[in-house]
């Protein structure tokens, strides 16, 4: 396929470097022309002049900030006039509507709008990598006037970069990802922000909590105020909610004896609301045991540590790490299936490593 790519940032790199990889010959243009040479010198196509049809594409994917999508697709379905027109900005709906304003006729029928479900805390072409969309959702949103040529090539194009394709209205999409992405957004900013004035000594004991929590505050603040502000009434409806709840929760702290019921049930809730986040490769989530494992923080040891596993013949479906305050050593949670728990801390206390508070020992098998 031809496509062009008009945004070069870390979406549209990375979708750039994706496809290329697939051998789709694609080029790029951006305001910026040193944005737009980085992302070719680093294999995400080759550099296209503004304006230029001579490519021909099939498809041009509009990847500039949301707050200029509109006009930029309103041009491009103007400056193309044989492609389909698409975007990844994660607002849908006001962005739809926008376009409506600038585009009359049929041409509206070449555009279809998108939003892979992808992303990191870092922003820029440097940032791109050619696997961020995999394994991903991609949401496509059409409807019953959509040409299904058209949208055949839109999902194409989603499923080349390793995607999974969904297709959503608009505004349903938009009330989805305030739920599982803007909010939470904003709820991990509000978190890292009480950080700014603590004392060192506080800060130090942070744990893992903490840093998941806290791990999307690094992006971008420009990005997502357009964002936000693009989803704004989805966006507020949660927090309005949100607010509830934690109002709840303030004043059964205030009032102390006779109001722990309040505070046992926002924590009950929150754990039906993680019970129903989808488990590995977007199937049902799955109760997993988990195996604790303090390993020296030298090189080489994690490396031994997950030969040793699969010298086993056991799969870690899960893997996290947190590090000892003070100490160079590391403490790893590895979940498995629940009915190989016991032969993965047998196995790894006979070649010598060390698991805190292990079921065995409880049970007193070693």
């Amino acid at each position: 396929m031809r496509i062009h790519i008009i945004g070069t940032g870390l979406l549209g790199a990375s979708l750039g470097l994706a496809l290329s990889e697939q051998d789709h010959r694609v080029s790029l243009e951006d305001t910026s022309p040193t944005a737009q040479q980085l992302a070719a010198d680093l294999g995400a196509g080759e550099v296209m002049p503004t304006g230029d049809q001579a490519n021909d594409p099939q498809i041009v994917v509009v990847a500039t900030p949301p707050d200029v999508a509109a006009p930029v697709i309103a041009s491009a379905l103007v400056t193309y006039p044989n492609a389909t027109v698409t975007d990844v900005a994660s607002v849908k709906t006001r962005l739809l509507e926008a376009v409506r304003e600038l585009v009359h006729g049929s041409d509206l029928d070449r555009y279809i709008g998108c939003h892979p479900m992808a992303g990191r805390e870092k922003s820029g072409a440097i940032a791109a990598r050619s696997d961020l969309f995999t394994a991903r959702p991609w949401v496509v949103c059409s409807d019953e006037d959509t040409p299904s040529d058209r949208l055949g090539e839109v999902v194409e194009m989603a499923e080349a970069t390793g995607a999974s394709v969904i297709h959503l209205d608009p505004r349903i999409h938009d009330a989805a990802v305030a739920r599982v992405s803007h909010v939470p957004q904003v709820i991990s900013s509000l978190v890292a922000s009480q950080l700014r004035h603590a004392p060192l000594e506080e800060v130090a004991l942070a744990g893992q909590g903490l840093r998941d929590v806290t791990r999307i505050a690094a992006s971008d603040p420009r990005l997502w105020t357009q964002i936000l502000t693009g989803n704004s009434e989805e966006v507020r409806s949660v927090l309005v909610e949100l607010r509830t709840e934690l109002d709840d929760v303030i004043t059964a702290l205030e009032l102390g004896a006779g109001s722990t019921g309040v505070l046992a049930k926002a924590i009950a809730l929150g754990n039906e609301g993680h019970d129903r986040i989808p488990g590995k490769h977007g199937q049902a989530p799955t109760k997993y045991a988990v195996v604790t494992i303090l390993v020296p923080d030298t090189p080489g040891t994690l490396a031994t540590l997950f030969k040793d596993i699969g010298d086993l013949d056991i799969n870690v479906e899960d893997f996290r790490m947190d590090h000892a305050p003070g100490q160079k050593l590391g403490i790893v949670d590895v979940s498995v299936v629940p009915a190989t728990q016991q032969e993965l801390e047998i196995g790894l206390l006979s070649k010598g490593w060390q698991i805190p508070e292990s079921a065995i020992e409880k049970e007193g098998i070693a």
